[in-house]
């Protein structure tokens, strides 16, 4: 709990203005409209409050999860545990998550909002449903994230010990995680563009619904393929670059406690 939470904190408040840019590209109003540049930090109080529980849930269930099914670096089974068990770890956080998430990037788009003024907005208009608007998107998202990135984690881990013959430092798996985190963003940021524009819909819209094949197929109906990669590279930057921090600060964390 405390070796994920340390982790999930450092990196979401550190990267927190690459995400910024990132839903701005990804806003249905455009980059500029959203806010370009300005208020680079509006919705940190969110990330902050929910950081903590968010990362700690996932990591719990991750490893308890690991611990109950067949893994090591001699079996087969080894991949398909670590999915399992980051998909499950997903599914818990994302109550966590969503919430945190909606009123983040609403502010993310509204700078001169406040984050306390958006999260009172939405439960006012919207109830305890609005801030879990996006739910099954962002499961949606993070399940085939967590499915190439974990196990792509674990077998570069794997890997690297096997050739230095002995267990990867923190730093070495801090490399491991950057090169699996920026690979699992590059080909998930569809679903986070459909996500996004699902979270900032307006309530009673087709997005607000919260179909994600209906918001992929509209915003490839009017952008294309450069509509669903908006925003791909701060994306990709901020992932490697949180892979490294995440889960790196997590190995060592843990090793620290443990």
């Amino acid at each position: 709990l405390k070796a994920g939470g340390v982790a999930g904190v450092c990196v979401d408040l550190i990267l927190f203005p690459l995400d910024t840019v990132k839903t701005r590209l990804q806003s249905p109003q455009g980059f500029r409209k959203a806010g370009g540049f300005r208020g680079i930090y509006a919705g940190v109080p969110s990330t902050a409050i929910g950081s903590f529980p968010n990362a700690a849930a996932f990591f719990i269930t991750y490893e308890n999860v690991k611990s109950l099914l067949p893994h090591g670096s001699s079996s087969y089974l080894s991949p398909a545990t670590h999915m399992v068990a980051a998909s499950l770890g997903e599914v818990v956080a994302c109550l966590i998550r969503v919430p945190s998430e909606v009123v983040k990037q609403r502010a993310q788009v509204s700078p001169s909002s406040s984050t306390l003024r958006i999260l009172s907005h939405t439960l006012y208009h919207e109830g305890i449903q609005g801030l879990y608007r996006g739910y099954k998107s962002t499961v949606l998202r993070e399940i085939p994230f967590s499915l190439v990135q974990f196990p792509l984690w674990e077998s570069l881990k794997d890997l690297w010990s096997w050739k230095q013959r002995h267990v990867v430092d923190s730093w070495q798996s801090a490399v491991c995680g950057a090169f699996a985190g920026g690979f699992a963003a590059a080909v998930t940021t569809p679903l986070d563009v459909a996500k996004t524009r699902i979270m900032l819909a307006k309530a009673g819209s087709s997005n607000a619904r919260g179909n994600v094949l209906a918001a992929l197929g509209g915003i490839w109906r009017t952008e294309g393929l450069s509509g669903l990669f908006a925003g791909v590279v701060p994306r990709m930057a901020a992932i490697s670059l949180g892979g490294f921090i995440f889960l790196g600060t997590y190995e060592k964390t843990r090793q620290l406690l443990l």
